[in-house]
């Protein structure tokens, strides 16, 4: 893996160079802000959004741990209280700054504010997030359907 790669023409971020060294920082850092008095296991996340900017969150634990919120729930909110836009390219880190994996639920809530193709940095290199969510439905489903069924 290289930590600046420009994806192929035609794929959602095609016009970006993915910096992965400065997305991984940027999780990083949020990571060092995660309140985890609870499972001492701090995530950080960072993405890429079509505009260019480079958003972060960490995760936020709550003692109903039902109630504690993921790093990419932050980061989502983070995405609209910043402007909105759609995700291009994503990383999560542990507190060692490894890279971790979302779980189901986190992808399903990336795929939803996700440019078509987005890029992954996952535990086993570079995926897109069909390939990590496949087979997926959201907002893509959804207008796609109701372009089939307009009256």
């Amino acid at each position: 893996m290289t930590d600046q790669a420009t994806p192929k023409a035609g794929h959602a971020d095609a016009g970006h160079a993915i910096n992965w060294t400065a997305l991984r920082a940027a999780a990083n850092e949020a990571m060092s802000h995660a309140y985890a008095p609870y499972s001492k296991f701090p995530v950080g996340v960072a993405a890429l959004v079509d505009d260019g900017r480079i958003i972060s969150g960490c995760n936020v634990e709550n003692a109903s741990y039902g109630l504690s919120l993921c790093a990419e729930c932050a980061l989502v909110s983070s995405l609209h209280m910043t402007g909105g836009g759609r995700l291009v390219a994503f990383t999560c880190v542990d507190g060692a700054g490894g890279i971790l994996m979302p779980c189901g639920r986190c992808r399903q809530l990336l795929y939803e504010h996700s440019t078509s193709g987005m890029l992954l940095e996952t535990v086993s290199g570079i995926r897109t997030i069909d390939e990590v969510i496949p087979d997926a439905f959201g907002p893509r489903e959804l207008e796609e359907f109701a372009a089939r069924n307009k009256s």
